[in-house]
């Protein structure tokens, strides 16, 4: 097993931003952590890494229990942050070059992880600038190449793809797939449902940090096999509208998302002409309305009542 967390918290002051998270991640998985911005996503993440110290619990990291990760271990590890951690005035080989020293490369293998890596994101053509000429999306795939040049046996990708445009992003999922189909286990945290669904064989999902479901993605989907999920698009919203369709017999959870209701309802418990008619006599101007397939979107949604986004 590549990582297990048993128990683990994290307190700030009377903030407890881990609380007693267990994880079991597998070698060769793509495990995908879910949750909305402050989950504890990236709390989880550091302490796995040591980064900060967690009050309660251990870790176990290649089946060795420890409180810190000693060198040979860190070495086994490709960190790729949230923030994007690259220096603009060193070229994009420089900066890989920097990187897979750190991670202990040197001769032959140093120039062959740097060669590969830049080619595995490509940016085998731009190796040569300067990132701060590169777009966004080109500073997050450097991002990757410096956390894999050393062929890391597990890489953990933190919101990789805040911020970057389709392209980019599109590149950095199938870099996601590449790493697990070469053997490396990947997780991947993540607010966005759609990039998790495309990757991940596993998921976890996170919320006020806690870990309220986990499995697979048709394990998840199963918990709100009894719920249909709406989704209403209007001109505006407005508290009295969320308001209202929450008091709609039937109706579980209501959510704005945007100028969307995001409605989880009973299956054959409620139909939609009633959910639109209350929107309306609450004053909505509703745009569109149609009923979804159950998405891990959904089952945030029927746990918590709120958007993954909110």
């Amino acid at each position: 097993m590549a990582v297990r967390t048993r128990g683990v918290v994290k307190r700030y002051r009377e903030v407890v931003a881990v609380d007693n998270v267990d994880l079991a991640i597998d070698d060769g998985e793509i495990l995908g952590l879910l949750g909305p911005n402050g989950a504890g996503k990236t709390t989880v993440i550091n302490g796995i890494l040591g980064l900060t110290g967690f009050d309660a619990g251990e870790v176990s990291i290649f089946g060795r229990t420890m409180k810190r990760i000693d060198r040979d271990t860190r070495r086994r590890i490709g960190l790729v942050p949230q923030e994007i951690a690259v220096f603009d005035d060193l070229t994009a080989e420089e900066n890989v070059t920097y990187f897979g020293r750190l991670y202990g490369l040197g001769g032959s293998a140093l120039a062959d992880g740097v060669r590969s890596a830049l080619e595995f994101t490509g940016l085998s053509e731009r190796g040569r600038q300067k990132p701060k000429t590169f777009s966004g999306g080109m500073k997050r795939r450097l991002n990757i190449a410096c956390a894999v040049a050393h062929r890391p046996e597990l890489v953990i990708m933190d919101e990789p793809t805040v911020g970057i445009d389709p392209q980019s992003r599109n590149h950095i999922l199938e870099s996601v797939r590449a790493l697990a189909r070469d053997g490396a286990t990947v997780v991947y945290t993540s607010h966005y449902m759609e990039e998790v669904e495309a990757v991940c064989s596993r998921v976890v999902i996170m919320d006020n940090g806690r870990v309220i479901a986990s499995g697979t993605q048709s394990d998840l989907k199963a918990l709100v096999a009894d719920a249909e999920i709406v989704d209403i698009e209007l001109e505006r919203m407005s508290p009295d509208i969320v308001a209202a369709v929450r008091g709609v017999s039937g109706v579980k959870e209501c959510a704005s998302d945007g100028t969307h209701l995001r409605i989880a309802a009973e299956r054959d418990g409620v139909r939609l002409g009633r959910i639109i008619e209350r929107a309306v006599d609450a004053g909505a101007e509703v745009l569109s309305a149609h009923v979804e397939r159950p998405t891990l979107e959904s089952v945030f949604l029927s746990l918590t009542g709120r958007s993954l986004r909110d």
